[in-house]
């Protein structure tokens, strides 16, 4: 029997567990996640402003594997041996025949051990719930949203709704390193958020960053000070220490560089958030349809690896993105159509609805 190790129970680990389990080999398949849960990472904003309970985007792994038929180890990974064919977690070391890293992202603070410190994060649900229990109980004047790519428009935006729904005032404010906000998204798309923001009365500071944070007194670039302050830090991401540590090819974030097999080597894929996919002269930007469609990819890649038979490429069709805000003013690319307003929102929580787990879960983003 062949054993395959998953690390991380998002959705390119489920995506993959899912049809090994499936594969009518009698596999034994093994999740590893340090997490019991998978949270569902595109709504998370919404828990602060939306009000969406954050049990509606849990998903229990014990759960998933009782319905999916894998095994599931709640250990965090310390370190892998891709010549061993060998993960070490605090427990212990699992041997492998295959092995499938699919263990997403999460926040990158570059090495500023201040601002870990201080500022809020937003990776899974307990951090939501901290910022909202913060919200409740601490009287701030000014909010810092540190980047201003996806997760910082649309935490900006979830903030200004929840204020305006306790009826509290406050300054929210975009620190952004860069000459612009969203990166390299095009020039019609930064503008309308640009025009959204100034609707919403929330500040850009582009060419700053964020350098100190003492007492709830913070400093930016340009000795601007900002007092009774909340942070929020969602200026970039990074794969897990263990990933770090590998000595592979890797792009600055530490995603690993893959074949078009999504192969390390013959025995290990690395999907989702971890990968580091050649596309179009270019490489794949992290987004959920990605990290399912790869996921499925590669499990069925070890499928026909386990029977001799060809394997085949991963092929992206990328159906598009959408910069979602609080206010429904949100904006997006589908299937090639540039989208304003309202229909993208709405586009938004479909595809959500769709992908989330379970029927509670369902029920609770069709609350929003």
């Amino acid at each position: 029997m062949k054993k395959i190790l998953i690390i991380g129970g998002g959705f390119a680990g489920l995506s993959a567990a899912g049809r090994l389990c499936k594969s009518g080999l009698g596999l034994d398949v093994n999740l590893i996640d340090k997490k019991e849960e998978n949270d569902f990472l595109p709504l998370l904003p919404d828990v602060v402003g939306r009000g969406i309970r954050p049990q509606c985007l849990a998903y229990e792994l014990k759960n998933a594997s009782r319905h999916l038929g894998f095994g599931f180890i709640n250990e965090e990974v310390i370190s892998i041996s891709p010549q061993k064919r060998e993960v070490s977690t605090r427990a212990g070391k699992l041997i492998y025949d295959y092995l499938i890293i699919a263990s997403g992202s999460e926040t990158n603070f570059y090495g500023n051990d201040n601002i870990k410190k201080y500022a809020y994060k937003l990776d899974d649900i307990n951090d939501g719930r901290k910022i909202i229990r913060a919200l409740r109980e601490e009287a701030f004047n000014n909010f810092i949203i540190g980047g201003a790519g996806y997760t910082g428009i649309e935490l900006a935006t979830n903030l200004r709704l929840f204020l305006e729904r306790n009826k509290k005032p406050g300054k929210i404010v975009i620190v952004e390193r860069q000459e612009s906000i969203l990166g390299p998204l095009p020039l019609w798309m930064k503008d309308y958020v640009l025009g959204n923001l100034k609707r919403l009365n929330i500040d850009i500071l582009t060419n700053s960053t964020i350098e100190h944070i003492e007492e709830g007194n913070i400093s930016v670039s340009g000795k601007r000070i900002f007092n009774q302050a909340m942070v929020v830090w969602a200026a970039g991401v990074k794969t897990a220490d263990f990933i770090q540590d590998l000595n592979v090819e890797k792009n600055p974030q530490g995603r690993i560089k893959v074949d078009d097999y999504l192969r390390l080597d013959e025995n290990c894929f690395v999907v989702g958030d971890a990968a580091y996919f050649s596309y179009k002269n270019s490489y794949l930007r992290m987004a959920v349809q990605f990290a399912i469609a790869q996921g499925n990819c590669a499990a069925g890649n070890i499928i026909n690896s386990i029977k001799v038979r060809q394997l085949h490429s991963y092929k992206p069709i990328d159906f598009g993105y959408i910069i979602p805000m609080a206010n429904n003013k949100s904006c997006g690319k589908i299937i090639g159509l540039n989208l304003k307003g309202y229909a993208p929102t709405v586009f938004h929580y479909i595809m959500c609805f769709y992908r989330s787990y379970g029927v509670r879960n369902k029920f609770g983003i069709l609350k929003t």
